[in-house]
């Protein structure tokens, strides 16, 4: 049985204590449910970016990781969220991929009662039970009960 490929869709990859303290603990929890990770950042260290073309290259190798994944694990904190973030996740849902939002950030950033960010982010997500997908701490990463558990089992 071969893994699945999940893109980890998160700005946490800009600052060096964010990317070093941050970034660790979600790679391993989606790691221990079995995934591979896509990690952007470490991905694309590859660039050389002192080079002209560069932010050209990230988004075209970031853009293709996300065409080639199965799925798509984003974390949306902030009001409103990484615009980089959001237009991975716009990809993704335009391409059908599986989605799985994190948000530990207590803040609404919405005029929805229902929703807690842009309705927009949820049509990725089913109508009914769409909460399966969204996680608010890395502890329900890792719950059985959850929508990437049964994902990421499922043959």
């Amino acid at each position: 049985m071969t893994r699945k490929t999940i893109y980890l869709a998160s700005p946490y990859g800009f600052s060096q204590q964010q990317k070093a303290l941050l970034l660790p603990p979600i790679v391993q929890a989606l790691e221990a449910l079995g995934a591979e990770v896509w990690e952007p950042f470490e991905r694309n260290n590859q660039v050389d970016f002192s080079q002209v073309g560069w932010a050209y290259q990230v988004a075209q190798a970031d853009f293709n990781d996300v065409k080639n994944c199965d799925g798509i694990f984003a974390v949306v904190n902030g009001t409103p969220p990484d615009e980089g973030v959001m237009v991975e996740l716009g990809m993704a849902i335009a391409l059908h991929k599986a989605i799985f939002l994190f948000r530990d950030d207590f803040r609404r950033c919405t005029d929805s009662e229902l929703y807690p960010l842009n309705l927009m982010v949820f049509s990725g997500l089913p109508e009914k039970n769409w909460e399966d997908y969204y996680y608010t701490s890395l502890d329900e990463v890792k719950s059985e009960q959850k929508a990437l558990y049964r994902w990421l089992s499922a043959a």
